[in-house]
C-alpha cells in the first residue's frame, strides 16, 4: 500500500476546511497552491530544435544568524527558525543554518572571518545558490560577503520584501511593496564595468557642440535619478489613495459606524478570526504574511449595532523600517480604529515576544494609545502551561480558537462592550413618515424604549450627534439630552 503523497495530504486539508466552511471557498488560496513548487519534484524540458535544456527547481539556501550581547541561545534559535519559515514561504529549500555568538555584527562581513570561511565550505558542500543573513546588511557587508562566498547574499529585509512582492494583489498593495523595495535599493545600487561609463562628454556628446561637452553622467547616477523619480511617483500615487481612504473613513465616522481593526503577529490567525466573525471568506494559509491587502467587512453586535471589522497586515520582529513607511497608509486603519483586537498565536513558542513585537510596531505608528482587547488564538493547539502563564499575565485577555469556535461567544460579548457608546439621549414622537430614523436607531444607536401610537412612534434611545439632530428636527416636541454615565443601560 503506497503512502499518501503531498497532493493527497493537501486534498485532505482542503476537505477538512470545506467541512468547517467558515473560511469560504478559498479561491485565492487554490490559485496560490497551484503555483507552489514541491520539494523533490522537477520539470525538465528538452527542446532539441533550439538545442536548449532547462530545469526548474527550488532555490537552495543556507541561513546565517548571529547572537549579540543580551540575547539568549533560545532567542537566537527562535529567530533563525523564523528566518527558515520566511525562506520556505518565499519558495526556498533550506539546506543548513549557521549561528555565531559575537558582541556585535562584523562591520565588514556581518559574521567574522573564520565563520565566513566556514560558510563558504558549507555552501560548496551543499551546492547552495543563496545565503540569507538574519539581519539587515549594509551595502559594503553585502558586497564583501558575496565576494567571499561566491554566491548571492541577501538579508532578512530583502527576503521579507520578496514575500510581500509575491503576495500583494491589489494595486495599492503592489504600489506599497514597490516603494519599499526601491527605498531599500536606493543605498545598495552598484555598477559594474560599462555601468560606470560616461553617457555624454567630448566627442561622445553626439556632435552637440559648444555646451554639450563635459564629464557627463555615469550609468549609476542615471539609475539613482530614475529611482528617485519613480519613488516620488509612487508616493504621490499612495497619497491620492490615502485621500480616498480618509474620505471613506470620515463617512463611516459621520454615520456613527464604529471601526475595529485586527492586528497581531503574522500567521496568528487574524484572517480566520475575520471569517469566523463576518463570513468574509478572506484568504487563510499557514504561511507568514499570507495577508497583505486589508479586508473590511460590516458586522453587528447581538443588540444590532453595526460596526466594521478590518483585517490588517501582520507584524514581525524587526519589521523593516522602509516597509512600515510604505504601508503607513494601510496601517492607519489601526491608528483610526475605535478598538484594536490584538490577536496572539497561543501555540507559538514565544507568544510573549509576539505581544512585545506587535506593540513596538503599534507605538511606531502612534496606535499604541488605542483601546486594545488581547485575543489569544489557537488554544486548541497550545500548550496548557503556556495558556496558564498567559492567563496569569493578561487576565483581561480572551482565549479563543478560530478553527474550533471555542471562546467566540465571549469574544463577541467583549467586542460589543468595547465599542464606543452613543453619546446623546433622545426622546420624542417620530411620525410614521420618518420610519427611516427608527431603522437608523436600530443600526447606529441603542434603543431604550419604543411605543407605537396613532400618529407615530414614541422613542427613547442613545444615538450619535448627527442622528440626534435629525431626530430632534423630525420629532414632535423632541428633546436631545447629553449622555449621563449613571443612566447608561
Amino acid at each position: 500500500m503506497t503512502e499518501p503523497g503531498p497532493l493527497s495530504s493537501l486534498a485532505a486539508d482542503c476537505d477538512e476546511a470545506d467541512q468547517i466552511g467558515f473560511d469560504g471557498d478559498q479561491a485565492d488560496l487554490a490559485d496560490r497552491l497551484s503555483l507552489r513548487r514541491v520539494a523533490g519534484w522537477g520539470t525538465e524540458l528538452d527542446d532539441v530544435s533550439e538545442v536548449e535544456y532547462r530545469q526548474l527547481r527550488l532555490e537552495r539556501v543556507v541561513l546565517v544568524g548571529i547572537g549579540t550581547a543580551g540575547q539568549t541561545e533560545a532567542e537566537v534559535d527562535r529567530s533563525l527558525d523564523e528566518l527558515r519559515r520566511l525562506a520556505e514561504t518565499a519558495g526556498c529549500v533550506v539546506l543548513a543554518g549557521l549561528a555565531q555568538r559575537r558582541a556585535r555584527p562584523d562591520p565588514a562581513t556581518f559574521i567574522g572571518r573564520g565563520k565566513t570561511e566556514e560558510l563558504r565550505q558549507v555552501v560548496l558542500a551543499e551546492a547552495a545558490d543563496t545565503v540569507i543573513c538574519d539581519g539587515e546588511l549594509g551595502p559594503a557587508q553585502l558586497r564583501n560577503l558575496e565576494d567571499r562566498v561566491q554566491v548571492k547574499v541577501i538579508d532578512r529585509t530583502a527576503l521579507i520584501l520578496d514575500i510581500f512582492a509575491q503576495h500583494a494583489k491589489s494595486v495599492e498593495g503592489q504600489t506599497q511593496v514597490e516603494l519599499a523595495q526601491l527605498q531599500y535599493l536606493r543605498q545598495r545600487l552598484r555598477g559594474w564595468g560599462g555601468n560606470l561609463s560616461r553617457q555624454v562628454g567630448g566627442r561622445a556628446s553626439g556632435g552637440a557642440g559648444i555646451g554639450g561637452r563635459g564629464p557627463g553622467e555615469t550609468k549609476l547616477e542615471t539609475d539613482r535619478r530614475r529611482l528617485a523619480s519613480r519613488v516620488a511617483h509612487l508616493k504621490a500615487s499612495l497619497k491620492r489613495r490615502q485621500t480616498t481612504r480618509q474620505v471613506r473613513r470620515q463617512e463611516r465616522v459621520r454615520q456613527g459606524v464604529p471601526s475595529v481593526a485586527l492586528v497581531g503577529y503574522t500567521n496568528a490567525g487574524k484572517s480566520s478570526l475575520l471569517n469566523r466573525l463576518t463570513g468574509a471568506g478572506a484568504l487563510v494559509d499557514d504561511a507568514l504574511f499570507a495577508t497583505l491587502d486589508p479586508t473590511t467587512r460590516r458586522s453587528q453586535t447581538a443588540d444590532g449595532r453595526v460596526f466594521t471589522l478590518t483585517d490588517t497586515v501582520g507584524f514581525i520582529r524587526r519589521l523593516p523600517h522602509d516597509l512600515v513607511e510604505a504601508f503607513r497608509s494601510t496601517l492607519e486603519e489601526s491608528v483610526a480604529a475605535d478598538l484594536l483586537l490584538h490577536v496572539v498565536d497561543g501555540a507559538d513558542a514565544d507568544p510573549v515576544g509576539q505581544i512585545a513585537a506587535v506593540r513596538e510596531v503599534l507605538a511606531s505608528i502612534a496606535a499604541d494609545q488605542r483601546p486594545e482587547l488581547l485575543v489569544v488564538n489557537k488554544i486548541d493547539r497550545a500548550d496548557p502551561e503556556v495558556l496558564t502563564q498567559l492567563r496569569r499575565g493578561w487576565p483581561e485577555a480572551v482565549f479563543v480558537s478560530a478553527r474550533s469556535g471555542a471562546g467566540l461567544d465571549q469574544l463577541k460579548a467583549r467586542l460589543a462592550a468595547g465599542l464606543p457608546r452613543p453619546r446623546q439621549r433622545v426622546e420624542g414622537l417620530i411620525p410614521y413618515s420618518r420610519g427611516d430614523l427608527i431603522d437608523q436607531i436600530h443600526r447606529r444607536g441603542e434603543l431604550i424604549a419604543l411605543e407605537h401610537g396613532p400618529t407615530g412612534s414614541q422613542v427613547e434611545a442613545w444615538v450619535d450627534d448627527e442622528l440626534a439632530a435629525q431626530i430632534a428636527a423630525a420629532a414632535d416636541g423632541g428633546q436631545v439630552r447629553p449622555a449621563v454615565a449613571p443612566a447608561r443601560p
